[in-house]
C-alpha cells in the first residue's frame, strides 16, 4: 500500500514537472525573422532577371543586386538562394506569401504608393526617372509634350505610379502599362520607333544606353528616388530590416556600395571596332612581342594563331595587365575559374594567358555539337567564348523554334540579341543575358581576324604596315561567306 501511494505521488509529481515545462515552453519568445534564416541556413531573395538587378553571364551570377545581397548573406553567415519573379507585382505578391522570399532586391522604388503593401529598407542608391524620346523625333521638354504620345512602361512600376498622378493634372495624358516587357524592351522600342516614350530609372538607362543608340533622355521626371530592398508587409518583427539598413550603412563605409556602383552604373562600355589607326599602330608596337607564343600556342592546340591574336586583341588590345570591370583580367581576359581550370596561375603573365586562352577556345570549340561545322563552328566558338555555352545553346533552340538552322551563324546571331528580351528569355533555360555582346564580339574578331590574315600573307610578312594604308580587300566581316582554317 506504500508502495503504490509512493508511485502515485512520484507520477504526479512527474506530471506537474511536465506541465510546467510545457508552460515554461510555450510562454518562450520564437526566433526572430533573423535567427530563423539562421537555422536555416539560407537567405531566400526574389529578384528580376535583368542587366541592372540579376543575371547570368560568362563569369556565372551577375548583377548589382545580386552581388550586393550576396555580400549580405555572406554578413549573416548563410547562403544565398535567388528567385526570380516574371513581374513586378508578382514581387510584392510572393513577399506577402506565407513561406515566402525573406526580402527582395530587384531595384524598386521605395515610392509612397508602396508604402502600405511593403516595408522598405534605407536607400543604397539615388536614381532619377527619365523620359526617354526617340532621337530625330522632336524632344519633349516637360510633362505637357507627353500628351497625345504613345507611352509604354512596366506595369506596377513607380514610374506608372508616376504617371497616374500627373494625370491629375493633364486629364488627356494616356499610357499604357506592360508586366510582358522589361526595361530593355521598352528601351528597344523607343529605339525603334514602337513607342514613342517610356520612363526609366536613370541607372538602367545609363546601363543600357549603349546598345540603343537613339534611345534619349528627353528630361527628368520628379524629383530624386531612392532604391531599396523590400520585406513583407506581415512580419511580426524588424530583426531582418535593422540587420539589412546595418549591413547597407557598413557598405557605404567600407566602400563596398561605391565599387559596385563603379562597377555597373560608373562606365560605358564602346563594343565594336576602335579604328583601323589605333589597330595599325598596335600591329606594329604591340603585337610583335606577343606573335612568337601566338603561334607556339596555336601550334600545341591546332588554333590558326592570327584568329587567337584576334581573340587577344578584341579582350584587352594586347594589354597583358588589363583588369575589366567584372574582374576578368589579363591579355585574354580569362575569368578566375576559367584560369584554374586551364591550369593558369597568374593570368597577367602574358605567356600563361595566351597559352590558357588557347586551351579553354581550343576546348569550347571542341565541346561544341558534332551537327556544328566549319567555318560556323568558330564563329559558335567565339560567341561560347563570350556569353557561354548555356546562352548560346538557348539562341540555337530559339532559332530552331523559328524554322531557322541551329547550326549557321547566320541565322543563330539573330537569334542572340533576344536574350536580351523579357518576351525570349523568359522562355530559355539560363535566362537573361547580353544577347547583341557577343554578336560584336564574333564581327570584331573576324574583322582583325580578316586584317592579321591579309597583312601576314608571305609577301607581307615582316613589312612595317603605313598606319593609313589598312584594308581588308574583298571582304565583308558582317556575313559568312569566306572559309576559315579549322581551329
Amino acid at each position: 500500500m506504500f508502495a503504490q501511494t509512493q508511485l502515485r505521488k512520484r507520477c504526479t509529481n512527474w506530471l506537474l514537472a511536465t506541465g510546467l515545462l510545457l508552460m515554461l515552453t510555450s510562454c518562450a519568445e520564437p526566433p526572430s525573422a533573423v535567427e530563423r534564416i539562421k537555422e536555416e541556413g539560407v537567405l531566400r531573395v526574389i529578384t528580376r532577371n535583368s542587366p541592372s538587378t540579376y543575371f547570368q553571364d560568362r563569369n556565372g551570377e551577375a548583377g548589382f543586386e545580386y552581388e550586393l545581397v550576396k555580400r549580405f548573406a555572406t554578413h549573416l553567415g548563410v547562403e544565398l538562394q535567388i528567385e526570380t519573379a516574371d513581374n513586378i507585382e508578382e514581387i510584392f505578391a510572393r513577399l506577402n506569401r506565407p513561406g515566402g522570399p525573406a526580402l527582395a532586391a530587384a531595384g524598386l522604388v521605395a515610392s509612397e504608393g508602396r508604402q502600405g503593401i511593403a516595408r522598405f529598407t534605407d536607400s543604397y542608391l539615388d536614381v532619377t526617372t527619365q523620359v526617354v524620346y526617340r532621337r530625330g523625333e522632336r524632344r519633349p521638354t516637360q510633362p505637357q509634350d507627353m500628351v497625345g504620345k504613345r507611352i509604354l512602361v512596366l506595369k506596377g512600376s513607380s514610374q506608372a505610379e508616376k504617371l497616374k498622378a500627373l494625370q491629375t493634372e493633364l486629364p488627356d495624358l494616356r499610357y499604357e502599362e506592360s508586366d510582358a516587357v522589361e526595361v530593355v524592351d521598352l528601351l528597344r522600342m523607343v529605339d525603334e520607333g514602337l513607342v514613342d516614350l517610356t520612363l526609366v530609372e536613370s541607372n538602367e538607362l545609363a546601363l543600357n544606353q549603349v546598345y540603343f543608340t537613339n534611345a534619349r533622355v528627353a528630361f527628368d521626371l520628379g524629383e530624386q528616388n531612392s532604391l531599396a530592398w523590400i520585406l513583407g508587409k506581415d512580419e511580426e518583427d524588424d530583426t531582418l530590416l535593422e540587420a539589412a539598413n546595418a549591413f547597407l550603412a557598413e557598405a557605404k563605409e567600407n566602400g563596398t556600395l561605391q565599387r559596385l556602383r563603379e562597377r555597373y552604373y560608373g562606365h560605358v562600355d564602346v563594343l565594336g571596332y576602335v579604328g583601323a589607326y589605333a589597330f595599325a599602330k598596335h600591329l606594329q608596337e604591340r603585337l610583335p612581342r606577343y606573335e612568337k607564343i601566338f603561334r607556339e600556342t596555336a601550334k600545341v592546340h591546332g588554333v590558326d594563331w592570327r584568329l587567337l591574336a584576334a581573340i587577344g586583341y578584341q579582350e584587352s588590345h594586347w594589354q597583358p595587365d588589363a583588369v575589366s570591370k567584372t574582374g576578368v583580367r589579363g591579355l585574354m581576359m580569362l575569368t578566375l575559374n576559367t584560369a584554374k581550370a586551364m591550369g593558369v596561375t597568374n593570368r597577367v603573365d602574358p605567356v600563361q594567358s595566351i597559352q590558357g586562352g588557347g586551351k579553354y577556345i581550343a576546348l569550347v570549340h571542341s565541346n561544341l555539337p558534332d551537327s556544328i561545322k566549319e567555318p560556323d563552328r568558330t564563329w559558335f566558338a567565339l560567341a561560347a567564348y563570350n556569353v557561354g555555352g548555356g546562352h548560346l545553346e538557348d539562341a540555337r533552340k530559339l532559332a530552331e523554334a523559328e524554322g531557322l538552322d541551329p547550326n549557321k551563324w547566320l541565322d543563330v546571331k539573330q537569334m542572340l540579341p533576344r536574350l536580351s528580351q523579357k518576351q525570349w528569355y523568359s522562355k530559355t533555360r539560363y535566362g537573361y543575358a547580353r544577347g547583341g555582346e557577343p554578336v560584336h564580339f564574333v564581327a570584331n574578331i573576324r574583322r582583325y581576324y580578316d586584317i592579321l590574315t591579309w597583312v601576314t600573307q608571305p609577301q607581307l610578312e615582316g613589312q612595317q604596315l603605313v598606319q593609313s594604308e589598312i584594308h581588308t580587300p574583298g571582304i565583308n566581316s558582317t556575313d559568312l561567306g569566306e572559309s576559315l582554317p579549322p581551329l
